[in-house]
């Protein structure tokens, strides 16, 4: 398989709920067969609501801070500290500063998927296209 090369530039932020921008980095959509990356920009107060995933997911803040919670352990973590989420755990993450928190999410998947409290949120994204 030859390398594949994804401009960042090119790729759009989506809305996932209001408050907080997603931009798909790589997954299944962009070629990959073990990771799903991707990058989310969360306005005061707001972040990813309590879910899970079937497999283990490393979460970065890159800039701001946040609290992050597994299961009833909560940590607050500021620009360069990363978390380890295991697989199986609800877990979730709010930006606690007053800017905007920018996170990347690695998850040991092609294809997001996560499991909601919330029956509204989406619980696939970024799969291959139909051929």
């Amino acid at each position: 398989m030859p390398m594949t090369v994804v401009d960042h530039a090119s790729q759009p932020k989506d809305e996932w709920r209001p408050g907080v921008l997603t931009r798909m980095v790589a997954s299944a959509a962009t070629g990959t067969s073990q990771l799903t990356v991707f990058e989310q920009w969360c306005d005061p107060g707001l972040g990813a609501p309590a879910h899970l995933h079937a497999v283990e997911e490393i979460l970065t803040v890159l800039e701001g801070e946040a609290v992050v919670w597994v299961d009833d352990e909560r940590r607050q973590l500021r620009a360069g500290q990363s978390a380890i989420i295991p697989a199986g755990r609800k877990h979730g993450f709010n930006n606690t500063g007053s800017g905007i928190l920018r996170v990347q999410a690695i998850l040991a998947s092609p294809v997001f998927e996560a499991a909601y409290d919330d029956a509204r949120e989406t619980p696939r994204r970024w799969l291959p296209a139909a051929r």
